[in-house]
């Protein structure tokens, strides 16, 4: 009993250092792109760009992953910075949701892992982005997303909801992480507060803030292109502001992994890989095992290769469609941002209509 207990002990301890080292690097390079987002992008441009209409929006945004090629521990604080900058609400929820399998990397690695069987890989690109798109649409009808995001994020927000011309002529809303507390038209650093090492030794001037932060906010703004050309203070602001941001989702993501970490080794996988052969119980057991397991969506598809031989197409579909958009490790993430009841209603439509489709696979397409 005691070998036992000891064994499981050792076995979640070695799967939580594993998912921990697997996520860091890629949470990592979502802080960095969500820095190049603050350091190098308008965003008063960046929203003129893109499509007002909540349906096209969200298959825009379901595309953006191109861009920015991160998994479902990086895509967290780049969509976070999208909502920041004043993105539309479907934009961010369809970059969220789809970012983490509509990349070049993943579709590469797809492809590869399923070399004989490509329709694996056209079917998990059209239905993460058809998911994506359809949850981003669904979240566009909430007007104000300040009730369903957390407050230490929905405070970054503009105080109001403004039309994309009367954003061309304020200051934009350059905050990163939780170092800035923003107001109507300034972006004032903590450290002016006396919150961050450094602030004792200058007096509070509450005028001479507001100065500063009108420089960090206007200086190098060219409003005649998306890009900003980069300066000192806009490069200090991207730089602690990644630090708070890693420090910040770093800690929730230590959390997740040894949630997923506990439950992978206690949860009965035997059962779960006995119900692979039927058209309905075998996609449950799969998005299960998605949110069970945490894999990272770049080596997914190789983890889903050894379940070919047992398992239906569909419930294969199913882990590589709903494990990148929802896993125990990335909902610690996704709580960081959104409230709870946000989190709910997208894993519960996610996992709706990649059941729906992994059905329709079983039962038609295969």
């Amino acid at each position: 009993m005691a070998s036992t207990l000891t064994n499981q002990l050792n076995n979640s301890f070695t799967l939580f250092l594993s998912l921990l080292v697997e996520a860091m690097p890629f949470l990592l390079l979502g802080v960095i792109f969500s820095g190049i987002l603050q350091w190098f992008i308008d965003e008063r441009k960046l929203i003129t760009y893109l499509p007002q209409n909540p349906l096209l929006g969200a298959f825009v945004g379901s595309l953006i992953g191109f861009l920015f090629p991160v998994c479902e521990c990086g895509n967290v604080p780049v969509a976070r910075r999208l909502l920041i900058q004043g993105v539309p609400i479907s934009v961010a929820i369809g970059f969220l949701l789809a970012a983490p399998t509509i990349n070049p990397i993943v579709i590469w690695a797809t492809w590869t892992a399923f070399r004989d069987q490509p329709e694996i890989v056209v079917w998990r690109v059209v239905f993460s982005l058809a998911i994506a798109t359809i949850i981003g649409w669904v979240f566009s009808v909430q007007k104000d997303i300040r009730p369903i995001l957390q407050p230490t994020t929905a405070r970054l927000l503009p105080r109001t909801q403004k039309s994309v011309s009367q954003k061309s002529e304020t200051s934009p809303l350059l905050q990163s992480g939780t170092f800035f507390l923003g107001q109507s038209t300034t972006s004032l650093p903590l450290e002016s507060m006396g919150l961050l090492p450094g602030a004792m030794t200058a007096p509070f001037d509450s005028q001479s803030l507001g100065v500063r932060g009108q420089t960090l906010t206007n200086k190098g703004m060219n409003l005649t292109s998306l890009f900003v050309t980069p300066d000192r203070q806009r490069l200090l602001s991207l730089l602690n502001g990644m630090v708070q941001e890693l420090r910040e989702l770093g800690g929730v993501l230590v959390i997740g992994s040894a949630i997923a970490a506990i439950i992978q080794v206690a949860a009965p996988r035997e059962l779960i890989l006995n119900l692979g052969q039927d058209s309905i119980s075998s996609i449950i057991a799969m998005l299960a095992l998605a949110a069970v397991v945490s894999i990272c969506s770049t080596v997914d598809a190789f983890f889903a290769l050894s379940f070919a031989a047992t398992f239906t197409s569909g419930s294969l579909l199913a882990f590589l469609v709903f494990g990148p958009m929802i896993d125990i490790k990335a909902v610690g993430l996704l709580l960081s941002v959104f409230r709870s009841r946000a989190v709910i209603y997208l894993i519960i439509l996610a996992a709706q209509l990649t059941f729906i489709m992994a059905v329709v696979v079983n039962l038609y397409l295969s």
